[in-house]
């Protein structure tokens, strides 16, 4: 299956769970039906994002584009903005949440059309030849490009970076599902401030996306790498300063400070990825670009599911759980410890 058919593969997938969501009554309602939708749109989220990774890599290589990561990351940005502004925009208007997945289901009909529409010739991308596809049976193909894949992944210019991208995900547990209870159930923040506060971040994402593309390449791997990693750990602090209510001592509301602060972490955690990007972007072995970029997507979607997992056991062994934070029974020095257990 070449890119263009997996990536509309994955749309279909999240056509199919958005638009259950919006036309089946029974699939926004009932908890197993809705946990089914969401895993599936996730599932077809984390293939494109696999197949994207590979395509702009392997067109990256063939047209000596170097970089072309960081054009990706503004697209995405961008299209986060105007998502969660459209998202937003709905259910304003509606007050209802179908209109708003029957409005992206309409947006992904539409890319999938688009993706059946295109061909993998049309992207300039070099095409395996008749006779190797006849003497190439699949079960061989497959053997060969794990083969080339691992003879890459072993080398310790790759190694070493991969190692250090994928540790650095899962050593942090994923606390935003507690953060996102405490801003609903305790503080009871408007959803739209939490959605505006996406916003916030993805325009930051594109800002630090400039800011890498015109002067982040000149500035050393190891250097740039501990710089981020830093304000990622500081940025975390900001939970604890949520949480703690230090920004209602400082005469700054809820509001204005979930606004502002409360999508950074997620924001910057994005953002450090895109040097990892570029970099094995640059270093994968030719012919070898789309197969190592899709390994370290999915590396990267199973580091982020295991720290989700651990997000999880954390805050269940402080015993921080759905119903204390509905009933604001969770202590607000609980929470805090959990912040604090983040590098």
């Amino acid at each position: 299956m070449n890119n263009p058919d997996l990536s509309s593969f994955s749309v279909l997938l999240q056509v199919l769970s958005w638009g259950s969501l919006a036309l089946i009554p029974v699939a926004s309602e009932a908890l197993p039906a809705l946990m089914a939708c969401v895993l599936v749109t996730n599932l077809g989220a984390s293939i494109q994002e696999v197949a994207k990774d590979a395509l702009v890599a392997e067109y990256g290589q063939k047209n000596k584009t170097p970089g072309l990561q960081s054009y990706a990351f503004m697209a995405s940005a961008v299209g986060g903005v105007l998502g969660n502004l459209l998202g937003g925009f709905f259910l304003l208007k509606t007050q209802q949440t179908k209109s708003m997945f029957l409005a992206f289901a309409a947006l992904l009909t539409l890319q999938l059309m688009i993706s059946l529409k295109t061909k993998e010739e049309s992207l300039g991308l070099p095409q395996p030849s008749n006779y190797s596809i006849v003497r190439e049976s699949i079960p061989e193909s497959i053997r060969k490009r794990y083969s080339d894949l691992m003879m890459a992944v072993k080398e310790e210019r790759i190694l070493r970076p991969l190692l250090w991208v994928v540790s650095s995900i899962v050593m942090i547990p994923t606390l935003s599902g507690s953060i996102f209870c405490y801003q609903t159930q305790c503080l009871n923040l408007d959803p739209s401030i939490i959605g505006m506060s996406r916003v916030t971040g993805q325009l930051l994402l594109l800002s630090l996306t400039l800011l890498y593309d015109r002067l982040g390449r000149s500035i050393p791997m190891r250097k740039l790498v501990g710089i981020v990693q830093f304000l990622y750990a500081s940025s975390l602090l900001l939970d604890l300063v949520l949480v703690k209510q230090i920004n209602v001592q400082l005469g700054i509301p809820n509001e204005v400070f979930a606004l502002c602060f409360s999508g950074l972490a997620e924001t910057i955690a994005q953002f450090k990825l895109l040097p990892f990007l570029v970099l094995f972007a640059n270093l994968a072995p030719p012919g070898c670009e789309g197969s190592l970029m899709s390994f370290l997507a999915s590396a990267l979607c199973l580091s982020s599911i295991i720290s989700g997992f651990f997000g999880v056991g954390l805050a269940s062994f402080l015993g921080i759980t759905y119903g204390s934070m509905r009933l604001c029974r969770t202590p607000i020095s609980t929470l805090g410890s959990a912040v604090l257990c983040l590098p």
